[in-house]
């Protein structure tokens, strides 16, 4: 077995009491005190996670946008300087190679935040495609530490270890500031549904910076939190997961993201004609939401099953929702069925999955 990958932050999280797992070849903390607590503690006050696992990729050059508004599914000519883009990235048949986010620095200078687990699949992706442009792609993710400060409280935190105006910085904005002493992208960004800033950073700066919003989030309510509230967090907020809501044979359509999908930003790229088809015909499945009123948690890859038992789909991904105190999901499913009575059957129970459009709860996310 290969080596477990480490954040600069993995002996903090030890000290910390950090219970630490294997996360796509990482080690990194699932929980801290309890995922239970640490979830109600972002969406009440403030939850500090490290995702310093993800890839971060500078692409430049005289043709950057117009590359990546060909590598991509979003419209890349609506972004301006400071501005944030959430995209999929397609192959041709239309399934997804992962979602990114895109930062806008520059007119030709631009900032990529891709999956942990695909890295090296992404850069491999990207540098194929950018052979035809006047671009240069460059892998920086060892270069950066990535900090969330999540929840209500989360802006306030950060803000009083800066001098930058965050109250400026809108949502799906960046700017450039110093927090605690140390240089930060200050991303108005995140995967919680709440409101709260995303901090890349020398990946050396990473304890100091960890342990001033620590000290200085503390009083304010806030806790480390670890990938297990991470996940429920986002899940109550129906944000998709790459390898559950998305995949290399789920579309962005088909996983209800087409506010994603600019069939008419005026470019052809990758994946769109099979989009178009896709658009067109309605699509074969759907990914849909449910609760289910039950306690019981409903597994990945559980059959889904319409109104006379039959296989109709499958489950993506199912947890415990701490704010409701139910089970919550998604599952893919055959799209004449998804209008129709959903059920699953665990341990010989039939429970019904009741449609919900997301969010689950109510976000404050600005």
């Amino acid at each position: 077995m290969s080596e477990l990958k480490r954040t600069p932050l993995r002996d903090f999280h030890a000290a910390h009491g950090a219970r630490l797992v294997d996360f796509a070849g990482w080690e990194m903390p699932v929980q801290y005190r309890s995922i239970l607590e640490e979830h109600k503690a972002v969406r009440r006050a403030a939850g500090l996670f490290d995702v310093s696992h993800m890839g971060e990729v500078d692409v430049r050059g005289p043709g950057a946008a117009g590359f990546l508004n060909h590598l991509v599914t979003n419209d890349v000519s609506r972004l301006f300087p400071g501005r944030v883009l959430y995209t999929p990235m397609c192959q041709p048949d239309g399934g997804v190679v992962d979602d990114l986010l895109v930062y806008m620095r520059g007119a030709d200078d631009f900032f990529l935040c891709i999956n942990a687990g695909n890295i090296d699949k992404d850069l491999a992706w990207i540098h194929a495609q950018a052979a035809a442009f006047d671009v240069k792609v460059t892998d920086r993710s060892a270069d950066y530490a990535l900090l969330a400060v999540q929840g209500p409280s989360a802006a306030a935190i950060v803000q009083s270890l800066t001098g930058a105006k965050l109250d400026l910085v809108k949502y799906y904005h960046f700017t450039e500031a110093t927090v605690a002493g140390v240089h930060c992208i200050a991303s108005r960004t995140g995967y919680t549904g709440e409101d709260g800033f995303e901090l890349y950073h020398a990946a050396g700066d990473a304890v100091a910076l960890a342990t001033a919003l620590l000290e200085a989030g503390r009083p304010r309510g806030l806790e480390l939190a670890g990938l297990g509230a991470r996940d429920s967090l986002r899940l109550e907020a129906g944000y998709p997961l790459y390898g559950h809501e998305l995949a290399a044979d789920i579309s962005p359509l088909t996983a209800s993201l087409g506010w994603t999908v600019k069939l008419d930003k005026g470019v052809d790229f990758v994946g769109r004609a099979a989009l178009v088809v896709e658009q067109e015909s309605g699509g074969a499945r759907k990914v849909v939401f449910f609760r289910t009123g039950d306690r019981r948690i409903v597994r990945a890859e559980t059959p889904v099953l319409d109104s006379t038992g039959a296989i109709v789909g499958r489950v993506l991904s199912g947890t415990l929702s701490p704010i409701l105190n139910e089970a919550i999901g998604s599952a893919l499913v055959a799209t004449p069925a998804a209008a129709g009575a959903l059920a699953v059957d665990i341990r010989g129970a039939r429970i019904a999955l009741q449609p919900v459009r997301p969010p689950f709860v109510p976000l404050r996310k600005t």
